[in-house]
């Protein structure tokens, strides 16, 4: 078995088919939207593939270590990630065509309109062991 993260963009991805923002959505799209990704997870958790699903809220900031001290706080001038990532699952799956099956299934969840949204997933396998240095 091999884990992936399939990535799930705000923006920053190329544009989706039915690329209206969710906060232009009227709020039974929202709802099946949602009901698609709980249903969409649920079926993972069944068949064991499912390692972890989360949505992430808007709100973020950056810190960094700065010596002594409070570390600094910013939100911004960085391409911020809470404007980027919507959330993400996490499988664990026999291959990576399964992983890429499961990533165009995702793809396919409705939007505006209850048309599918067809938006681009970002699909990363997790590193197994670290890279290999030469000269």
């Amino acid at each position: 078995m091999a884990k992936y993260l399939l990535l799930k963009h705000y923006r920053g991805a190329p544009e989706a088919v039915n690329g209206v923002p969710m906060d232009q959505w009227r709020p039974d799209e929202v709802e099946a939207h949602m009901q698609f990704m709980n249903d969409f997870a649920g079926r993972l958790e069944s068949s064991g593939e499912l390692i972890e699903g989360q949505a992430l809220s808007p709100d973020g900031v950056w810190v960094r270590s700065d010596g002594d001290g409070q570390p600094p706080v910013t939100d911004g001038p960085f391409a911020e990630t809470k404007d980027l990532i919507a959330g993400w699952f996490v499988i664990d799956v026999d291959s990576y065509e399964r992983a890429i099956e499961l990533a165009g299934e995702l793809s396919a969840a409705p939007g505006a309109g209850g048309e599918p949204i067809h938006e681009w997933l970002e699909v990363r396998p997790f590193l197994t062991a670290p890279p290999t240095v030469t000269q």
